[in-house]
């Protein structure tokens, strides 16, 4: 999935230049820190822009020093904040000092030369992903974006092997700079009082990290029954098609078999699972490059499903700032993210977007961040992000499932839509290709990285504890022999990247939740897969207040005020599934699942 917010903008709301006065009240403190904090957080964010969309040495060694000035002053911060825990304080301040302990996802050590490294290693490690490439036997080189349309495309066994391990050539070289990563970000958060990084990743959900880790792992036991459904009847079509040598009916099946990279969606499979065949195609691809779709009007397009909900237009800055098109004369990070340089003056989003419909989702995907920051700007710097991360990735896929047939016919990207069983069929498993068969792999990597912090897993065994739990949650292996030599957890960018990704598993049972509400709220009656928010007003007004309310208040309080309920919870999921999961038990009635 995607990256959101870039490090400085985590870091950027609890920055300060100066010591902390002895005679400064906490109010005192966090204004000045809002003060301080502002400026720099937008020198430091427009260093990390020009950086991933100029990959050069200078503008490493730019970024570099520019991360180590920040995390040196987020090391000051929360060394200063911590005078003021457990004293009295009005709820507010409380907040917000709450908030500044807990720092971000690469915490700075107290040491000054161990900044300076930390910096250095994130810097390079998301450099080398960015200006990775694979060049085969033939000598012909491709980046990822050409690899990954290989493995969206091809259905040659070997073709799909070959483009599947040329692209984990890329991240073995950084694996070393990983594992010292790992060491200074350990001993970063024992500065900051965590046993590691682990407790203080789970640490940021106002719960303890056992009382998270347990609730993370309901969650997964919710929708898990369904993903294996899923999992049983999309092993079987891969065995007719690769024969039962390549992919058996009662084991993991082979990675690069999925349609994509990282296995972590499998909607490219489509035209292979269609359960009923040409029945009510949607084929939004076809029409977007019929139509003369560029990059500004498929961004436009998804900024009016937003716009006709009420929320403001884009500033006019955004398409003079944004890089929504691949430039042909130097390496960027393609990876999609969006920024919000200016406290919501200058947001941006950095996006080699390509003329189809994963990539127009996309676009929604980080308009959802986009909106945040514009609808939270108004709250001091420390409340400015999402109530919790996974609030932040949910909002803009929370506005693609309200992009059913009847508005995709709306905005003539689809000729009719067809009312049938099989035309709900068929939709809802090309949904679920993509957001049920991510579950597991949003659950996993974080899994794998909480167990690395803690040592649970060793340097040692970096590649077999990622297998493990791939297999463990996904039922996937890869398709040749993998060994230490390898890294494949670094050929996924939120590794090198170190972007949380417990929040994307979380926004994926939460945008369902999100949907429902909304739904409820437009006054919607019917099946919740045919419900579409577009230019529903009073819907679009319970969506801005809710996002206007940042991170000021404990999470459970911004999900009572959109869904009336204070927890997360994985039901509306399986409300919205219910048609295609009745109609794979009944594919699988005679087949063993499992792995």
């Amino acid at each position: 999935m995607k990256l959101r917010l870039p490090l400085l903008l985590i870091l950027g709301l609890i920055l300060t230049a100066c010591d902390q006065a002895p005679e400064e009240t906490a109010a005192e403190f966090i204004a000045r820190v809002e003060q301080e904090g502002n400026e720099l957080n937008k020198e430091l964010s427009a260093a990390f822009w020009v950086r991933n969309t100029y990959i050069t040495p200078d503008t490493a060694i730019l970024a570099a020093k520019a991360g180590e000035r920040g995390l040196e002053f987020e090391s000051r911060v929360v060394n200063q904040a911590k005078q003021y825990k457990d004293t009295d304080m009005d709820p507010q301040t409380a907040r917000a000092i709450e908030l500044m302990l807990r720092g971000s996802s690469a915490p700075a050590p107290n040491d000054a030369a161990l900044r300076a490294e930390l910096s250095a290693i994130l810097t390079d490690m998301q450099g080398q992903y960015g200006a990775g490439k694979y060049c085969n036997a033939a000598g012909e080189c491709r980046e990822l974006q050409a690899l990954e349309a290989v493995l969206a495309e091809s259905r040659d066994y070997d073709e799909l092997v070959d483009v599947w391990q040329g692209w984990r050539q890329v991240s073995p070289p950084y694996r070393p700079q990983y594992q010292r990563f790992v060491e200074i970000a350990n001993q970063g958060a024992q500065d900051f009082g965590y046993k590691n990084l682990a407790e203080l990743w789970k640490g940021g959900y106002d719960m303890d990290s056992k009382t998270f880790t347990l609730e993370a792992r309901g969650l997964w036991n919710q929708v898990k029954p369904f993903y294996e459904e899923l999992h049983c009847h999309v092993r079987a079509v891969l065995s007719e098609t690769y024969g039962p040598d390549k992919v058996s009916l009662d084991g993991p099946i082979p990675a690069h078999l999925l349609g994509n990279m990282w296995s972590q969606t499998w909607d490219n499979l489509y035209p292979m699972v269609e359960p009923y065949a040409g029945v009510a195609s949607l084929d939004v691809t076809a029409a977007l490059i019929e139509q003369g779709y560029d990059e500004v009007r498929m961004a436009k397009t998804a900024e009016g499903f937003f716009t006709s909900l009420g929320l403001p237009a884009l500033p006019e800055s955004f398409y003079q700032n944004s890089m929504l098109k691949k430039p042909r004369d130097r390496n960027v990070v393609c990876h999609a993210s969006a920024w919000d340089i200016d406290n919501g003056n200058d947001p941006r989003i950095k996006q080699c977007v390509e003329i189809n419909e994963e990539q127009l989702g996309t676009l929604h995907h980080e308009l959802g961040h986009i909106y945040y920051y514009l609808m939270y700007k108004d709250q001091p710097s420390v409340f400015k992000g999402g109530a919790h991360d996974g609030f932040h990735e949910a909002i803009g896929d929370t506005i693609q499932l309200s992009m059913t047939p009847t508005y995709l016919k709306q905005m003539g990207l689809v000729d009719e839509v067809v009312v049938s069983h099989e035309a709900t069929i068929n939709k809802q498993m090309k949904l679920a290709l993509e957001k049920i068969a991510f579950l597991p792999f949003g659950k996993m990597i974080d899994e794998w990285r909480w167990k690395v912090f803690s040592e649970e897993i060793g340097p040692e065994d970096y590649n077999a504890g990622w297998w493990q739990l791939r297999e463990e949650y996904q039922g996937i292996k890869a398709p040749i022999e993998r060994t230490e030599a390898d890294f494949d957890p670094g050929a996924k960018f939120h590794i090198p990247g170190n972007t949380p990704y417990t929040r994307y598993f979380l926004s994926f049972i939460m945008q369902f939740q999100f949907h429902k509400a909304l739904c409820e709220a437009s006054g919607f009656i019917g099946p919740l897969h045919e419900c579409s928010i577009y230019n529903n007003k009073v819907a679009g007004e319970k969506l801005g207040a809710m996002l206007a309310m940042g991170q000021s208040a404990p999470w459970p309080d911004a999900m009572e005020a959109l869904t009336g309920q204070r927890s997360m919870d994985g039901s509306a999921i399986i409300d919205y599934f219910a048609p295609l999961n009745a109609w794979l038990k009944e594919q699988n009635q005679d087949r063993s699942c499992g792995w």
